[in-house]
């Protein structure tokens, strides 16, 4: 069992499991019944994408020092009790299941999911 981090409308990997989008917005254009059937996600947890303000300055991100502003920023929202729980139950679920979380960003090192793939490993997570 595993816990997979991929690009939201991707096409979903054999034993994938549930996709669970960790964005702040669902996909623009798209009617909620097709969230699923196109390959977006399964489930929208919101709760752990950045803030509306950390988003932005993530996407404007421009040099090492800016995207390590952001993911320093974004760190500490994730270590508010309720995202260090989610955190630490899709660890958790991770050793009995399998599932995948993700974002729409084409690049994933500038992408929050880089950050979460880190929190998830330092709690535990089996990392597909």
């Amino acid at each position: 069992m595993a816990l997979r981090i991929v690009q939201l409308g991707s096409p979903r990997l054999p034993n994938e499991g549930t996709r669970i989008g960790t964005v702040r917005r669902p996909p623009r254009g798209v009617p909620k019944a097709e969230f699923a059937s196109g390959n977006w996600y399964d489930v929208w947890y919101p709760n752990l994408a950045p803030s509306v303000d950390t988003m932005k300055l993530g996407q404007t991100a421009d040099t090492e020092a800016q995207w390590t502003a952001f993911a320093k920023r974004y760190r500490a929202e994730m270590k508010t009790p309720e995202n260090a729980h989610s955190i630490a139950l899709l660890a958790r679920l991770s050793q009995d299941t399998d599932l995948s979380v993700g974002c729409y960003c084409d690049n994933a090192s500038r992408c929050h999911r880089s950050v979460l793939r880190e929190l998830l490993r330092e709690a535990g997570a089996d990392l597909a």
